[in-house]
């Protein structure tokens, strides 16, 4: 007998006010729905931000077909190649071998070979107990001149310990080598987009001598190389907090964890940190807050009341984000979001406390596959999947955090909120590309 799994209507699953909901977890956990919204980025972007390198799977072909996809749809197909994994091959218990000679034959089949491989093993390499071991040293063995990085495509691992996201990222810096003298250096490590080093925090240390590099930026293997020289070690992406930390143990290095937030006494909290320990003063940044405030006033000035829906795919701290607005005057109305993070605790608590019924929308739940999408009237989205479960053309197109950071970000979230609600967009041809800022043959 056929059982329905979801429901919707008086008795759904899938939206909560925040007055009762429980932190972290906000909804059940089972059968998830993915909506078709794919601007947040994957192994395979995050993998491509290396320069002079390649990736290659080692998988069953059914599973090929994403990363193969977006490597496609990227414009980076030369930089991916794979090795097929057959059935004969699983049940015959050589998949070691297999995965030896496939990378040796991509590799030997290349006009010129990359500096490093990023090669991904997968579940089925779990499920056979294979030897990592002994494929990265016979590999290291026959290209040293190669820096192999160890990568993995394992979903089923994704519900427990360190995402997939996480050991990627926690994988490219362990390439990073240890240099006999360090250089007056902040690094920033593991985020996705550049952030603008000309303003704000990082402007005022550049003024006083401070070199800053970004492994975004990089052009090179060597530049990314050559980050390792750097006196300090910074995180502002969160999922790559554990690789830039374990990187900076093992080189000796100070490392900080400065999260972009859109808390005024972080903010000020991480200046203070970097400002202390680099000697520089920071007190003109408080200029730069009430450039913030003012830019607030004048988005609020143009948006009004109107209702605004968050995403969590726009940005780590998107809790943060709908309290520093609901502070301002703005409607928020709807947080599409599925779990809180750690860091967010305390916005949910104060949102909880202040705004009891704003209302926590779930995205993976499977009831959302059938849900009505839209209202009658205008809303603002802040995110891709908020455009999309809102079928709204008036949206903020964004992920990850964008290149937002301290006070200037607040000020760029603004000019991008003021031009999403006076500038409609094609939300049908733009949610569903892979990979937000990412090149795109789509």
């Amino acid at each position: 007998m056929l059982k329905q799994i979801g429901t919707y209507g008086e008795n759904r699953k899938d939206e909560i006010k925040i007055k009762n909901a429980e932190f972290p977890a906000i909804f059940h956990a089972g059968l998830e729905f993915n909506a078709p919204v794919h601007g947040t980025w994957n192994i395979v972007h995050i993998g491509m931000q290396l320069p002079e390198s390649i990736q290659i799977y080692v998988c069953a072909q059914n599973c090929m077909r994403g990363v193969v996809l977006t490597a496609a749809e990227m414009n980076a197909a030369d930089r991916f190649s794979y090795v097929v994994l057959s059935e004969r091959d699983m049940i015959a218990g050589d998949v070691e071998e297999i995965t030896i000679r496939g990378v040796i034959d991509v590799l030997q089949k290349r006009q010129q070979l990359p500096r490093a491989v990023l090669l991904f093993t997968v579940c089925v390499h779990h499920f056979l107990g294979c030897d990592y071991n002994r494929i990265y040293r016979e590999l290291e063995q026959k290209f040293p001149q190669i820096d192999f990085v160890r990568c993995y495509m394992d979903p089923i691992m994704q519900k427990q310990g360190l995402t997939p996201d996480q050991k990627l990222r926690r994988a490219i810096l362990e390439k990073l080598p240890q240099y006999s003298s360090i250089e007056r250096k902040l690094a920033i490590l593991g985020s996705d987009f550049a952030y603008d080093t000309e303003s704000g925090l990082f402007g005022l240390l550049r003024q006083e001598g401070c070199e800053i590099v970004q492994s975004r930026t990089c052009s090179t293997y060597d530049e990314f190389l050559q980050m390792a020289q750097a006196e300090v070690f910074v995180c502002v992406y969160p999922p790559a907090k554990i690789g830039t930390e374990q990187t900076a143990k093992r080189l000796g290095r100070t490392f900080f964890y400065l999260p972009a937030s859109f808390d005024y006494a972080l903010i000020e909290r991480q200046a203070e940190i970097l400002g202390n320990y680099f000697a520089v003063t920071t007190k003109e940044l408080k200029n730069e807050r009430r450039l913030a405030e003012e830019a607030l006033d004048k988005a609020f000035s143009v948006i009004g009341t109107t209702p605004i829906a968050i995403d969590y795919t726009v940005h780590p701290r998107p809790l943060g984000l709908a309290r520093l607005l609901l502070s301002h005057g703005f409607f928020v109305d709807t947080i599409y979001i599925d779990t809180v993070s750690k860091e967010e605790e305390a916005d949910f608590i104060w949102l909880k406390e202040h705004v009891p019924e704003l209302k926590l929308s779930a995205t993976i739940q499977v009831s959302k596959r059938i849900a009505v999408r839209g209202r009658n009237k205008k809303v603002l989205a802040i995110g891709q999947k908020a455009a999309w479960f809102e079928d709204t053309p008036w949206f903020v197109n964004m992920v990850s955090g964008g290149n937002l950071y301290g006070y200037s970000g607040i000020c760029e979230m603004t000019n991008l909120m003021t031009d999403a609600f006076l500038n409609p967009k094609d939300t049908k041809d733009i949610v569903p590309r892979k990979g937000w800022g990412c090149d795109s043959c789509l």
